[in-house]
C-alpha cells in the first residue's frame, strides 16, 4: 500500500508539473520567435537611398523578421560586383547601369523602383554662357558616367538639338570642385550636390526637361528573389512604409537627421533637396524600356534586356 502511494504522489508530481509548463486550460508553450531572414544591402551612400536607411532606423525591416545588413561600397560597380558574387542580395543603381549589366550576362533582376523623377540637374557659373541645350554643343561637361541616367538623359537631348557635348567622369564633390576650378563648362549632378550647388552660388539649369524621366531602381541577385520571394516582398513593404514617412514630411528633423548619418551630407542641403526625391516602389516600365532602346541605339549594349529583366515575383505589385 505504501508502494502504490508512493507512485500515486509521484504521478501527481509529474501532472502538477506538466500543467505548469503548458498552462490552465491546455494552453501551449509560447514558442521562440522565428529567426529573422538576413539580407544583405550592398549600398553607397546617397539621399537617394534614404527609403533604406529610414527602414532600417525605423524597424521596419524587423517588423516584417527580416535582419538587413547595410555593406557600404565604394561604388555602384562594387554594389553590382558584391550583388552578382553573391556577397550581396540587393543594391540601388541607376537602371541603365543594371540594363547593361544584365544585357552583359549579369544574374540580376529588377524588383521595384526607388524614385522619380531623376533629381539631376546641370550646374553651371553664374555667368556661364549656357542656357540652352543648343549650348551646350562643343563644351565640356562634367558627369557621373555614361551609363548615369541623366548623362543619358542630357546626351539625348542634345543629340535631338543635333548638338553634343564632351563628357568627363566627374561625380558629386569633385564635379563641383572641378566647376570651381573651371576645368569644365558644366556639371550634371544629382541630389544632394545639386542643393549643394545652388547654395554655392551656381545655376542649375534642366530640371523641368527631367521631369518625364525615370532614376534609380532596386535590384536583385536573382537566385536570391528564387530562394527567398516571400522575404524580398517583406523587403519592399517596409521599404513602401518607409517612403510615405518620407513625402509625409521629407525635412522632419528625425528624417534629416536619419540621412545626415547614413550620407555625411550637410543638412543645409538634404533640407534644401529633399522635397525633390519622388520615392515610388513603381516600376516605370515604359521609361526603362526606352532607355534600354536608347542603350542599344548607342551601341552600348546588343539587346534590350527589358522586360525581361523585370522579377516575374514582383509582378502586379511593382510593375
Amino acid at each position: 500500500m505504501k508502494k502504490v502511494l508512493t507512485t500515486m504522489s509521484a504521478l501527481a508530481l509529474i501532472a502538477v508539473f506538466t500543467l505548469l509548463l503548458v498552462g490552465w486550460g491546455g494552453a501551449s508553450v509560447s514558442a521562440a520567435p522565428a529567426p529573422l531572414t538576413r539580407i544583405v544591402v550592398a549600398d553607397t551612400p546617397s539621399t537617394h537611398h534614404l527609403n533604406l536607411y529610414v527602414a532600417k532606423e525605423k524597424g521596419l525591416f524587423d517588423k516584417y523578421g527580416l535582419d538587413v545588413v547595410i555593406r557600404e561600397v565604394q561604388d555602384a560597380s562594387a554594389a553590382r560586383d558584391a550583388v552578382i558574387s553573391r556577397a550581396a542580395d540587393i543594391y540601388w543603381a541607376c537602371p541603365t547601369a543594371v540594363m547593361t549589366a544584365v544585357a552583359r550576362g549579369a544574374p540580376i533582376e529588377f524588383i521595384a523602383q526607388v524614385k522619380k523623377p531623376c533629381t539631376s540637374v546641370l550646374a553651371v557659373s553664374p555667368n556661364s554662357g549656357i542656357r540652352t541645350v543648343a549650348d551646350l554643343n562643343g563644351k565640356t561637361i562634367g558627369g557621373l558616367s555614361p551609363s548615369c541616367c541623366a548623362v543619358i538623359f542630357i546626351q539625348k537631348l542634345a543629340k535631338d538639338a543635333g548638338v553634343s557635348f564632351k563628357l568627363v567622369n566627374l561625380a558629386g564633390g569633385a564635379a563641383i570642385a572641378a566647376l570651381k576650378a573651371n576645368q569644365v563648362d558644366g556639371i550634371i549632378v544629382e541630389e544632394p550636390h545639386a542643393s549643394i550647388a545652388e547654395l554655392a552660388g551656381y545655376t542649375t539649369l534642366f530640371r523641368d526637361k527631367l521631369q518625364d524621366s525615370t532614376c534609380r531602381t532596386i535590384n536583385a541577385n536573382k537566385y536570391f528573389i528564387d530562394q527567398n520571394t516571400d522575404a524580398a516582398k517583406k523587403f519592399i513593404k517596409a521599404i513602401d512604409e518607409a517612403n510615405a514617412l518620407i513625402r509625409q514630411n521629407p525635412v522632419a528633423e528625425d528624417i534629416v537627421q536619419i540621412a545626415v548619418k547614413y550620407t555625411r551630407a550637410p543638412a543645409e542641403a538634404i533640407r534644401r533637396g529633399n522635397h525633390r526625391l519622388g520615392f515610388t516602389t513603381q516600376l516605370t516600365t515604359d521609361l526603362h524600356k526606352a532607355l534600354g532602346d536608347f542603350l542599344v541605339e548607342q551601341k552600348i549594349i546588343n539587346k534590350n534586356p527589358i522586360p525581361g529583366a523585370f522579377a516575374e515575383e514582383f509582378k502586379g505589385i511593382t510593375w
